[in-house]
């Protein structure tokens, strides 16, 4: 099994944890009752032959009783800060929040290498 692969594990077996590890921000206003559903990671194509575009690990967090409209995470790990892509990143949010019906999207970015420190 990969790191990625094992990366993405944790995080869907630990979604709490991970949030509250890596957007401490936005999780502290999650609640106990919050109901946190991992998400397909690779969206749907506009038309077939289109690269599609997938994240390690997106997740929705919902209120019970419906107060808030969905809260959305993208937890994505990189092993090599030079080879993250910003504007995919970017791409991927404004279809998952199109998708969702959600204006409330959290991208989280975890660079493993040496070279750069935390989250963005």
């Amino acid at each position: 099994m990969s790191h990625d692969q094992n990366f993405m594990n944790l995080n869907l077996d630990y979604p709490r944890q991970a949030l509250a590890l890596f957007a401490a921000g936005e999780a502290a206003a999650i609640d106990a009752s919050a109901r946190i559903t991992p998400l397909r990671q690779e969206q749907l194509q506009e038309r077939l032959g289109e690269r599609s575009r997938e994240r390690d690990v997106p997740l929705r967090v919902e209120r019970p009783d419906g107060r808030r409209e969905a809260l959305l995470f993208v937890l994505e790990e990189e092993s090599a800060a030079r080879r993250f892509d910003i504007h995919s990143l970017a791409h991927y949010r404004l279809d998952l929040a199109q998708l969702s019906e959600t204006t409330r999207v959290v991208p989280v970015v975890i660079f493993l290498d040496a070279g750069h420190g935390g989250s963005i």
